[in-house]
């Protein structure tokens, strides 16, 4: 199996009869799953794509939930569409990070400190991204000086302590603005933002329209530029 992240570029070499099955999501739904639960969403960190072998004797039962995530995902969406996706997802993601470990257990990744602590920023990010955007946060909850924990997260994902912690919380906003009914206003204050009109302005400036608009295109109310 290799996970591909945003913005990665995997190069596959031709073969003969293969056969396989491609999973495609968004982030949005990556991330809805709240706080203190499992979030294997680092996997998809990385300069490119991270390939695991899959054990014999799990193949069967990875194989039967891609199967059902496929049927679920052809079926009329509903309220419990996002959710039943969003489970069957994090079954896959978690089953790459448990084979994940194993290999890195057996074959250390050159950059492997970086990688872990990369994790450990993740975890902290999850907890704490609605209330934290300044980048020191991070760095002072995991005891470790600002350059060293931009430097190792660059090197991680390519991505600095402030990009990541910027596009966790965009993520989010987004993530409301589609799946949620609450205002715009009160969106701004639950990611962390005291300024509607400011969460607004950045908001923009990260996804290319403003709130009310990014909402009626991803429920397909008027048509997606």
């Amino acid at each position: 199996m290799t996970v591909i992240g945003r913005g990665q570029v995997h190069v596959f070499a031709h073969a003969e009869g293969v056969s396989g099955s491609a999973v495609r999501f968004g982030e949005q739904l990556l991330h809805a799953a709240g706080p203190g639960r499992a979030d294997p969403s680092w996997l998809l960190a990385g300069c490119g794509g991270r390939v695991m072998r899959v054990p014999e004797d799990e193949v069967a039962a990875l194989e039967s939930t891609i199967a059902v995530l496929a049927a679920e995902s052809a079926r009329p969406v509903d309220e419990r569409s996002a959710d039943l996706q969003r489970h069957l997802l994090s079954v896959l993601l978690l089953w790459v990070e448990r084979w994940y470990d194993a290999e890195r257990s057996e074959r250390p990744e050159p950059h492997d400190a970086a990688v872990q602590l990369y994790r450990r920023f993740a975890r902290v990010l999850e907890r704490d991204f609605a209330t934290h955007h300044d980048a020191a946060h991070y760095a002072d909850a995991l005891t470790v000086p600002p350059a060293a924990l931009s430097q190792a997260l660059t090197q991680a994902s390519g991505r600095s302590t402030k990009e990541l912690v910027t596009d966790r919380v965009m993520i989010e906003t987004a993530r409301l603005l589609r799946f949620s009914d609450r205002s715009v206003s009160e969106i701004a204050y639950l990611t962390g933002f005291g300024d509607p009109l400011y969460f607004s302005r950045a908001f923009k400036r990260h996804h290319g329209a403003a709130p009310s608009a990014f909402r009626d295109s991803a429920r397909g109310l008027v048509p997606a530029r």
